[in-house]
């Protein structure tokens, strides 16, 4: 057992047994009081006192011992003029306690329903939304504050994001919590961040910009030493969780929920960060699960900011398109990405690589490992697809052609992707690898993968690429790959052969 972090009223903590949920449920005492049970791998502890040192014990002998950080004060919404009644509107008020919380100071969201629009933290703030408080947007675009895209510097030498859209600096309305250049922020608490989104509101017409693009529920652009801890985050309006040009991040035993026709509903976008711990985490929702991302091709050539340190583990993905996706806008590039110990149902995809031609000489995508990873009733458990596509472009005969095209500043590389100890069941193709052809995909590794191919699977278009055939019990089909190495993997069910490689040249 040990602590994934400590704050001043919370810690939360992992118990590497298992996937998502611990293999046996454990009794926990704290400082010799019985302390609740623990029925996951990553598991929070609420109602701490600040400066305090404590002892965990579970009832199999595990034991960690930690102190918790000091605070200076705190500071109650409702003193501030905030109703929580579900009618008012709670923004100004709420906002007015978190700009005059001093440094180390916690902002208290009891309990109830506060209705309120984009709130921007601070530096040096524990922001707590307690058990029974509900956080909903307003959806009336007019009240939104809008993120510009690009803005120029003085000296006109620079240019800064702040605004972003699907991996390009864009007009965006505000997030409910929006954090720009802020550092040391802990937004913590077992209540809810609502986005109150729905098919008539935010979801209506959802590819129109409508005064600017729709907000996130929590949006991190340049900030450091972030923790988001226990909140149930759903009905988004679009993405849910988007760290942006930020490191040192950490979001833990979270929810994020959304229906399964809700759309670009992402859980956890990532964007040309470093630095990132996601522990504990469930996902259901009308997009990929997780996407990790480092902008589309001027992001990309002009910032060379790549999305690496990551450490994905523990986390459940019930429904959605991908589970756990690199791409497609990821012209930064990505590399050094972990994902362990994980959990996935229903989704179309499992685990999956996107890109195309444009995403640029900057877009490498190396150093990728996936490993005890278990898949249930997941169609295209493992896919590589350098072919996608995105953007309006998408289809052109440059992106879409299977001949040789010159290499150059518009070529994006894969390098090596290992999956390891992953087993999956009831999928209808194994997995589907397609490098371009100038360039193929370098590597890739599986090491003890476990695939059964149900026989009444529904089939699925693997790779979403123009001329992929639609497949049921299909096997690992790899095509311009040029080192594909499988150590003890068994794929079961399949109507032809169980491995079928290109390498290309």
């Amino acid at each position: 057992m040990k602590t994934l972090y400590v704050g001043s009223r919370s810690a939360c903590l992992e118990i590497g047994e298992g996937l998502y949920s611990l293999d046996e449920p454990r009794a926990l005492t704290l400082n010799g009081e019985p302390a609740g049970t623990a029925q996951t791998c990553v598991f929070s502890l609420w109602g701490l006192m600040p400066a305090t040192d404590y002892c965990l014990e579970t009832d199999r002998g595990e034991t960690v011992c930690f102190r918790t950080e000091a605070e200076t004060v705190t500071f109650d919404v409702r003193r501030f003029g905030a109703a929580g009644d579900g009618e008012h509107d709670d923004t100004a008020a709420l906002q007015a306690a978190i700009l005059a919380c001093p440094a180390g100071g916690r902002v208290l969201i009891p309990a109830g329903l506060w209705r309120t629009g984009p709130l921007f933290l601070k530096s040096h703030l524990r922001l707590e939304i307690a058990r029974g408080a509900t956080l909903r947007l307003i959806d009336d675009r007019s009240r939104f504050p809008i993120l510009p895209g690009l803005t120029q510097t003085s000296d006109e030498t620079e240019e800064i994001p702040l605004g972003t859209w699907e991996g390009n600096p864009l007009d965006t309305f505000a997030s409910l919590l929006t954090g720009v250049e802020v550092e040391d922020v802990a937004v913590c608490g077992e209540g809810v961040l609502d986005g109150g989104a729905n098919p008539e509101n935010w979801w209506k017409n959802h590819r129109t910009k409508r005064g600017a693009w729709r907000p996130r529920m929590i949006f991190l652009c340049r900030c450091r030493n972030v923790t988001v801890q226990g909140l149930t985050v759903r009905n988004s309006p679009a993405w849910n969780l988007h760290p942006f040009f930020s490191e040192d991040l950490r979001f833990l035993n979270l929810s994020v929920e959304a229906p399964a026709d809700s759309p670009n509903t992402d859980g956890f976008d990532p964007e040309s960060c470093r630095g990132i711990l996601l522990a504990g985490t469930r996902f259901s929702l009308g997009d990929d699960c997780i996407a990790v991302k480092s902008g589309k091709i001027w992001m990309g050539m002009h910032y060379k900011t790549p999305c690496e340190d990551i450490d994905i583990s523990h986390c459940l993905m019930e429904n959605g398109h991908g589970g756990v996706t690199v791409g497609s806008e990821m012209a930064g590039g990505v590399r050094n990405m972990r994902v362990r110990d994980c959990l996935m149902r229903r989704t179309d995809r499992g685990l999956r690589i996107k890109t195309r031609r444009g995403r640029g000489e900057q877009g490498v995508i190396d150093g990728i490992t996936f490993e005890r990873v278990r898949m249930e009733n997941v169609l295209a458990p493992l896919v590589v697809n350098a072919l996608y596509f995105c953007d309006p472009d998408g289809h052109s005969p440059w992106v879409q052609s299977r001949e040789k095209k010159p290499v150059d500043s518009s070529t994006p590389r894969i390098g090596t992707i290992t999956f390891r100890d992953v087993t999956a069941d009831g999928a209808a193709c194994a997995g589907y690898i397609l490098g371009l052809p100038e360039r193929p995909v370098e590597r890739v590794a599986l090491e003890r993968v476990r695939i059964r191919l149900a026989e009444d699977a529904e089939p699925i278009r693997p790779a979403m690429a123009d001329g992929v055939p639609t497949l049921s019990r299909t096997g690992l089909v790899a095509i311009n790959t040029a080192a594909l190495t499988l150590e003890d993997t068994v794929i079961e069910g399949a109507s032809g052969e169980p491995v079928q490689w290109e390498r290309g040249d």
